[in-house]
């Protein structure tokens, strides 16, 4: 009997243990082929305009605002248009029913408006950028782009403010807030005190959050967190590092932002899924993060009871839909932002890409995916 029973027991111990190393192997897989993450193929472009990062809001004059990386429209050159090294600025767009977009135009100008985030890196004929052929235009040699800009009105302040961050511009790298000094969201935007002559972060995609009790929170690439001065003017505290679930080994992560909704702290990033015979993954290791095995760029989502962390188990709540965000409408019902990336496998899927797009989210059991019945009122 007791030879029974210790069989027994480590029979068990070893199911336990092979379960365990089941489940934890499986944290940083994914499905692309998932039809409930994927995007709805009823979501077209919202208007034809070319467009990455996608972001939109709910103003409280009631209408949506939408920014996002943008071409310069008046750049004209045969090939691929693209944003890479060098565009205009910010330009902003509103809607009273996010069906008919209205264009309000170029609402900050690198040019005009800018201060240090004006003066483009120029590499010479003897040292031409590695990367520098993309469609053959001699501006590939210019760095002097914004992306990324986010449009937030904060309540506390009653006033609107832009977050985005400049590529490899003689200042280099970096994130930086502007804020509306006629508190409207066509601005015109002046340089927050903390970047006033430089990056506010020294690296890309710089997001804002305000938390339900007016704390305002400023969200680094991809993983830093610091809570901001009572009038944005900077930062109150040092930046620290977000408490995360981690995949093993952290894949290249991107275009963090947070968002509050019941009384969870959702953190959502952009990371690539790849396709590879073992199955698809987000984890980054040897022979798979490469150009060749990139499927999409998908939208993953974590939470936690806390701001600073720790957020649980990543998810993807959207196969495709990175860098993006999440806000809710007039009727409360939540919606997600995507611009059709031109890159990986899942490009060839789409007519058009670099497009603003829309996807109806549904919230259950905790997480958010897309809404596949939403019927159009």
């Amino acid at each position: 009997m007791k030879l029974i029973l210790r069989f027994v027991f480590f029979s068990c111990i070893g199911l336990y243990m092979g379960l365990t190393s089941v489940f934890a192997q499986k944290y940083g897989l994914a499905d692309t082929f998932d039809e409930k993450l994927r995007i709805p193929q009823f979501v077209q472009p919202a208007f034809d305009y070319w467009m990455r990062d996608t972001w939109v809001t709910l103003g409280p004059d009631e209408y949506y605002y939408m920014t996002g990386t943008t071409a310069d429209p008046n750049r004209v050159f045969p090939g691929q248009m693209h944003c890479w090294d060098w565009n205009d600025g910010l330009y902003l767009w509103r809607s009273k029913d996010m069906k008919n977009w209205e264009p309000r135009g170029l609402i900050w100008s690198m040019e005009k408006d800018g201060t240090w985030q004006k003066n483009p890196k120029i590499y010479g004929k003897s040292e031409r950028y590695a990367k520098r052929s993309i469609n053959g235009d001699p501006l590939d040699n210019r760095f002097h782009a914004v992306w990324a800009p986010e449009l937030h009105y904060i309540k506390s302040v009653k006033n609107w403010f832009l977050v985005a961050c400049m590529n490899e511009s003689a200042s280099g790298k970096g994130s930086f807030i502007l804020k509306s000094i006629s508190g409207k969201p066509e601005g015109p935007y002046v340089n927050i005190e903390g970047n006033k002559d430089k990056p506010l972060f020294p690296n890309i995609d710089g997001s804002l959050f305000e938390d339900t009790d007016g704390t305002v929170y400023f969200i680094g690439h991809n993983h830093y967190i610091a809570r901001m001065k009572t009038d944005i003017s900077g930062l109150a505290e040092e930046l620290r590092t977000l408490d995360e679930k981690k995949y093993d080994p952290e894949p290249y992560i991107e275009g963090a932002f947070i968002f509050k909704y019941d009384n969870k702290y959702h953190l959502v990033q952009a990371i690539w899924s790849h396709r590879t015979p073992e199955g698809d993954t987000y984890i980054e290791k040897a022979g798979v993060n490469s150009q060749e095995t990139r499927y999409s760029y998908d939208c993953i989502i974590a939470t936690s009871d806390n701001v600073y962390g720790p957020y649980n188990e990543r998810y993807n709540a959207i196969t495709g839909g990175g860098h993006n965000n999440l806000f809710q409408a007039k009727d409360g019902n939540w919606w997600a932002t995507l611009f059709f990336n031109p890159r990986g496998g899942q490009a060839a899927e789409y007519k058009t890409t670099c497009r603003p797009g829309l996807i109806p989210m549904i919230y259950e059991n905790g997480k958010f995916r897309p809404n596949q019945n939403y019927k159009s009122k």
